[in-house]
């Protein structure tokens, strides 16, 4: 999967995943939807950036938009939208967080799942 990196993801993908292989992570996961030209996204880059670089779990950074199926799967209605996979489960997410302090708190749901 290409829109897929352990750690930080800077780029979104042009060929996204599709719910199979999503479903399929195994261990802890996040994803990411939005896109490269949308100013919320570019806003959050930083405080996502800070919080997953040193972790060492997959990054699935989705580009997100009409006709694009996964968005709608996962009922992703403002970018950018941070999820925590647990083995291709949703756990918890964030929509468009400014600070770290709003991505770490996607950290304290591993410790519910």
């Amino acid at each position: 999967m290409q829109a897929s990196q352990i750690g930080f993801n800077p780029l979104y993908a042009e060929d996204n995943p599709i719910l199979e292989d999503i479903s399929q992570l195994s261990g802890y996961a996040f994803l990411e939807f939005g896109a490269p030209w949308c100013e919320h996204c570019k806003a959050a880059q930083s405080a996502i950036e800070q919080t997953l670089k040193p972790l060492q779990f997959a990054h699935v950074k989705v580009y997100d938009g009409k006709g694009l199926s996964l968005g709608r799967t996962f009922k992703v209605r403002r970018w950018p939208t941070l999820i925590l996979l647990k083995d291709g489960v949703e756990l918890a997410r964030v929509v468009r967080p400014t600070s770290t302090a709003q991505v770490n708190a996607l950290l304290s749901s591993m410790s519910a799942g």
